[in-house]
């Protein structure tokens, strides 16, 4: 049998064993992986593999299960196992079913290169590298990856969706000595808009002007976050903003709709349906059609994110944000500003320009309390100019504090998908007033 063909097979299976909702989902994915190491390509890997994932509800019982062995005995196993842990299983009284087709979906452009094949991330790292080092970078170290994926979605609701999408990939760390580093990183859906020149660049010329650096100072500063720092705070944003955040009691946004929970030109939107974004999608795990929207406008929260049982139960409709078991954010977006970057920093009178962050972790999910720490290239910036860079600081701060003290925000955007921030976002560089920062107890 084909993916279709045991995709249907399962459907079938599962109905016939009284199960109310059915959701199949096949991956097909393939990835072509470079890594390097002190400027030389240290390990090539390529993978392919093939995932189904199955979600069902019977009686309001719910379960999910994922296989990897397609074999007729491994599947009819696999269905028997579900059946039987779903009737052990308690009703979620809460759970409203899935999404009703069939849905009419919008072709999303740039998501797909039909050219992936072609092409060999060797080629791009080397010239990588040698960007880096002709910068003044003295090694370099990283990945450089290229992803195609195809989705086919079977569920009992009358969907059957599928679709293509590539993915090219450069995470790049420059170093010039043990103290001077500079990350970068940068990734597209297709190959004629991947710029990774730019992030050698970047990388490069980070790691060369952060040398010698002295010792942070604890205090308030204004903070301009390069996009690759920002983008786990925005993660946290889209996570707080799941309905599922919010019943569990992990959400800062809980009670707060309607109000202010960041500044006035803060505009923040799930969209899914971006041509060329990287988390962009024409449907989401139940098959409902993707689309935009809006979690914080001019710094008020608008709405919540919701799949299909969710928006039943609170009276509204699915946002498109179904993930098999809760809704979650898909592609996260915070809206350009009308500055320069240039001017931003030009703003900043006597404070800190932090390129990269790691290690964020919350105190206090429902507060927002959290901690992090800046790494790689920090600088002190006076009048826009860089008067010298720094290490051993911490940002610990209030999530809601942040949002709330964004001052600018740039007016060109870059796609981040990270460690710290696996939602893929879009987001310009970003000024913030006040930032607590402070010394770690122990030199990171």
């Amino acid at each position: 049998m084909d993916y279709k063909e045991i995709a249907d097979y399962i459907k079938k299976k599962l109905l016939e064993k009284k199960a109310d909702d059915v959701i199949v989902g096949v991956v097909n994915g393939n990835a072509v992986q470079a890594k390097f190491t002190n400027n030389k390509i240290s390990i090539m890997q390529n993978w392919d593999s093939v995932d189904i994932g199955i979600f069902i509800s019977l009686k309001k019982k719910i379960a999910s299960t994922s296989i990897k062995d397609f074999s007729r005995d491994r599947i009819d196993k696999a269905i028997e196992e579900l059946i039987r842990f779903v009737n052990k299983t308690k009703p979620n009284e809460e759970f409203m079913g899935i999404a009703q087709g069939p849905f009419k979906y919008n072709k999303i452009d740039y998501t797909y290169d039909p050219k992936w094949n072609d092409l060999d991330p060797i080629d791009f790292v080397e010239e990588s590298i040698n960007k880096a080092l002709e910068i003044g970078a003295k090694r370099c170290s990283g990945l450089g990856e290229i992803e195609y994926g195809n989705t086919y979605l079977l569920t009992s609701g009358n969907v059957e969706a599928e679709e293509e999408a590539t993915a090219f990939d450069i995470s790049i760390r420059a170093l010039c000595d043990k103290y001077s580093s500079g990350h970068s990183y940068f990734t597209s859906r297709t190959f004629n808009k991947f710029d990774y020149l730019s992030a050698a660049e970047e990388a490069g010329t980070i790691a060369k002007d952060s040398l010698n650096p002295e010792a942070g100072k604890s205090g308030k500063y204004d903070v301009v976050f390069s996009p690759l720092a920002f983008s786990p705070i925005l993660n946290s944003a889209g996570s707080s903003a799941s309905i599922f955040s919010v019943e569990s009691g992990l959400s800062f946004f809980n009670n707060l709709m309607n109000k202010k929970v960041a500044s006035d030109n803060f505009n923040l939107y799930d969209d899914a349906t971006l041509n060329g974004g990287i988390g962009s999608s024409m449907f989401d795990a139940e098959g409902y059609p993707s689309q935009r929207t809006q979690i914080i406008g001019n710094g008020t929260l608008k709405t919540f994110l919701h799949n299909t049982s969710t928006a039943r139960r609170y009276k509204t409709k699915s946002t498109g944000n179904a993930g098999l078991i809760s809704p979650d954010p898909r592609n996260l977006i915070l809206e350009e500003g009308k500055h320069k970057k240039e001017e931003l920093f030009e703003n900043l009178k006597n404070g800190l320009w932090i390129t990269n962050v790691w290690y964020t972790r919350f105190q206090n999910y429902a507060s927002g309390d959290f901690s992090t720490i800046p790494r790689d290239g920090i600088f002190l910036i006076n009048n826009g100019e860089i008067v010298k860079s720094i290490k051993g600081i911490r940002i610990s701060e209030n999530m809601l504090n942040m949002l709330k003290n964004v001052s600018m925000i740039s007016n060109k955007s870059k796609d981040i998908v990270s460690w710290e921030a696996e939602t893929p976002s879009r987001l310009p560089f970003v000024f913030v007033k006040n930032v607590n920062i402070t010394r770690p107890e122990k030199e990171e």
